[in-house]
């Protein structure tokens, strides 16, 4: 018999793969997140459950458990540490570590937009979170505000610790493109790139994109394209230049508005190498740049991904990450 009850309500005080579940977090058209205890280790976790027709599904199946493990072997700070990943009555779920405080999303609609410093230390790490998942030839697909956590930094020169989660579970891996096998939307409108809505082949590029448009809401207040109709605004991502980010905010350097253009362009090999060669520019052309003669943010925040362009063997998974992927009861 499935888990699901019809309502995600109806599962809250019900036990899954260990865990048990408290209440509602968030909600998606594919799968239900939410804060549950972890009944063997004692911790709260966030526990996302994917609907019962997925599970169904041998290919997204298959997918799902190979970019989890993909997902759970990255070890970066800024990117939500999957625990274990699984399949139980039907259902496939994954756990991951339960991070207090605002997404994005929230914080956009209670704050509005964001002074330049916080725009960019936001943006500098959710950057360096997406080129590490790049180097591991994942492709996250959907970034968005609501799939950027804020949570409290350690101190006055860090007030905010961003996590951007919900890797691994809709995406297909580099190289492919932004459908699933059904024909269906991988992705938010708003925050699209033009070649994950045509249909063409898409790398890391196409996060850069997405993370743009996210910044240039977090400055703007609105992001790029704000049209009635999803179709106008399908349209627009492919073909209509963006309005200049100094039209919108008006005291911006020209400089910067420069390099949002650049990392908006309609054609992948028009933008810039990586999030944080992006980010960087942003920094510089604001006047929030590292200072002359330090390294930019691509050198120093990227992690074990290398220097200079080179990138480092792919670190082993911490204790942490190694999940324990679960089959059906009775399976292999």
């Amino acid at each position: 018999m499935s888990l699901y009850t019809g309502r995600p309500s109806g599962l809250i005080g019900k036990q899954i793969a260990g865990y048990r579940i408290e209440r509602v977090i968030g909600r998606g058209g594919m799968a239900v997140v939410y804060r549950a205890k972890d009944l063997r280790l004692d911790r709260t976790v966030a526990l996302k459950l994917i609907a019962p027709e997925r599970a169904a599904d041998d290919t997204f199946r298959r997918r799902f458990t190979y970019e989890s493990r993909v997902a759970a072997a990255i070890d970066h700070p800024h990117i939500v540490p999957i625990f274990e990943a699984g399949e139980t009555d039907g259902v496939l779920y994954i756990a991951m570590r339960y991070v207090s405080g605002l997404d994005l999303r929230a914080m956009l609609d209670r704050e509005g937009p964001l002074p330049v410093p916080t725009a960019l230390r936001i943006a500098t790490q959710v950057a360096s979170a997406l080129d590490a998942a790049h180097e591991h030839d994942l492709v996250h697909r959907d970034v968005k505000p609501g799939n950027i956590l804020v949570a409290a930094g350690t101190d006055s020169d860090h007030p905010e610790h961003v996590y951007l989660t919900d890797f691994g579970l809709t995406k297909k891996s580099l190289s492919l493109s932004g459908f699933t096998a059904a024909g269906e939307f991988v992705g938010t409108l708003d925050y699209m790139a033009p070649e994950q809505i045509s249909g063409r082949p898409v790398d890391g590029r196409c996060d850069l994109y997405s993370l743009a448009c996210v910044v240039y809401e977090c400055l703007a207040g609105g992001p790029p394209f704000q049209r009635d109709e999803d179709v106008a605004l399908l349209w627009a991502h492919q073909y209509d230049q963006p309005p200049r980010l100094t039209e919108r905010l008006p005291g911006i350097a020209p400089a910067a508005a420069d390099v949002m253009a650049k990392g908006l362009a309609k054609i992948p090999e028009d933008r810039y190498g990586s999030c944080l060669d992006f980010v960087a520019a942003l920094r510089v052309a604001t006047g929030h740049g590292v200072g002359r003669g330090a390294h930019p943010p691509s050198q120093v925040d990227a992690g074990p991904l290398g220097v200079s362009g080179i990138p480092a063997p792919p670190p082993e998974p911490p204790a942490w990450a190694r999940p324990v992927f679960r089959g059906p009861p009775g399976g292999p």
